[in-house]
């Protein structure tokens, strides 16, 4: 699901801000930057997040900023200066005569060190690290958890639309049966009439309960009906269920299949794409649930 995290921690001249932003995915995919000098920290960043999150594309933005003096920095003379020749031998090469100033010279790799970076010790920093990461964590299942409730709001909107279909379909059921026996048996005796034969009373029952027992859909009412009890029953649960739901979405559509290919009547067949529309809805959310 979407979402938004942030936290921010200091302590000790170190300070540490994190972004975590997510959007729907199925599986859990993080990405992470860390700023200079600390990327060694990243496979520890990806471990907590992998411990708390289950599905989205996460992005990680993890700033660490330590507080520094002038005697953090150092200059390296040697390499300004091989900057500076190597520069004006340039220059006398395009006939420029202009000095390149020192400050523009200052930026470029080398030049200046910073020795706060290559003298602090990640594993000093990593619990104002962690800290600030679990409450980023916790204010994005935060968000998360409010579109939690108006995807579970919009599930059970869905359920009720293909219930109510499914309910449709079953009071339908025995009245295609007695319309086919009324069909056949109008048939048969037009067609026997010809020959004055009158139709025997014994095969119409057989044929009508071929019929019956080829397009019985009663099982699969009873099972569907079932499934959508169970998937409201695992919204309910505090725990993740993602995988669950999409366990369970499978089977209803196998069961509406049935119940399509059985039934044999156009108004049940128009139900059925009725409720596979909402399962197909139903689908394509939970992909996003954990």
């Amino acid at each position: 699901m979407t979402g938004f995290g942030e936290a921010r921690a200091h302590a000790e001249g170190l300070t540490v801000s994190v972004e975590l932003r997510s959007i729907n995915s199925r599986y859990l995919k993080i990405s992470i930057r860390c700023g200079e000098g600390y990327a060694a920290l990243e496979p520890q960043v990806e471990a907590l997040l992998r411990k708390q999150l289950r599905r989205g594309t996460v992005q990680a933005n993890v700033r660490i900023q330590r507080e520094r003096s002038a005697a953090d920095y150092q200059l390296d003379t040697a390499v300004l200066e091989h900057y500076r020749r190597t520069l004006a031998t340039w220059g006398e090469s395009v006939g420029l005569e202009e000095d390149i100033p020192t400050a523009a010279l200052l930026p470029l790799p080398g030049v200046v060190s910073d020795d706060c970076l290559s003298n602090c010790r990640l594993e000093d920093d990593w619990p104002l690290v962690e800290k600030s990461l679990t409450d980023a964590v916790e204010n994005l299942e935060r968000m998360r958890a409010d579109e939690g409730r108006a995807m579970a709001a919009d599930l059970r909107v869905n359920c009720e639309n293909a219930l109510a279909c499914l309910e449709r379909v079953a009071s339908r059921a025995p009245v295609v049966v007695t319309g086919y026996r009324a069909r056949l048996e109008e048939r048969l005796k037009r067609a026997l009439a010809e020959y004055e034969v009158s139709l025997d009373p014994t095969d119409l029952i057989k044929e009508v309960a071929l019929f019956a027992e080829r397009s019985d859909i009663s099982e699969e009412v009873v099972r569907l009906r079932s499934h959508f009890e169970q998937f409201e029953s695992i919204m309910e649960l505090p725990e993740s269920s993602g995988r669950k739901l999409e366990f369970l979405t499978q089977e209803m559509f196998r069961e509406a299949n049935t119940i399509g290919s059985k039934a044999n009547d156009v108004e049940i067949a128009g139900e059925v794409i009725e409720i596979k529309a909402s399962l197909e809805r139903i689908r394509e959310m939970i992909q996003n649930v954990e």
